[in-house]
């Protein structure tokens, strides 16, 4: 066999086996986050995201992260990412990171927040995601 279709096999096996290893068997209902309806994007490109988030049973570090978008782009920029505690209480986050200036504007946007574990797994650590929400939102300037 070739060298590029070998090393194309392998990939293809290697993220079957890594969707298999961190795909939650059934999500705990009990787990969530949720993005509030309206966001801030300030004039030098920082922007600022916020939501609640319940989690259970972390092992590992546990993170809420969140991207941004905006139109019809499939373009998504990562803010920020929020260190969590997977005690079954209700806790807020709020994410801020800075895109460059002009990237994003006022207005609706597309928010995509993960509660993810980073579970130590034969030495290696491999993400197992709590929650997920994407949802509408507005940003507002400020």
């Amino acid at each position: 066999m070739p060298l590029r279709p070998a090393l194309a096999a392998a990939a293809a096996g290697a993220a079957a086996l890594l969707l298999a290893v961190v795909a939650p068997a059934s999500a705990d209902p009990n787990e969530t986050v949720t993005v509030d309806p309206t966001g801030r994007v300030a004039a030098d490109g920082t922007v600022t995201l916020s939501g609640t988030y319940r989690c259970t049973g972390g092992t590992g570090p546990v993170f809420v992260s969140s991207t941004v978008g905006q139109d019809s782009s499939t373009v998504r920029y990562g803010i920020g990412g929020t260190k969590a505690v997977c005690d079954g209480a209700a806790h807020t986050w709020v994410n801020t990171g800075k895109v460059e200036k002009g990237r994003l504007s006022p207005g609706a946007s597309h928010v995509e927040a993960t509660v993810m574990e980073l579970r130590p797994e034969g030495g290696l650590p491999l993400p197992y995601f709590h929650a997920q929400q994407q949802q509408e939102v507005t940003l507002r300037q400020g």
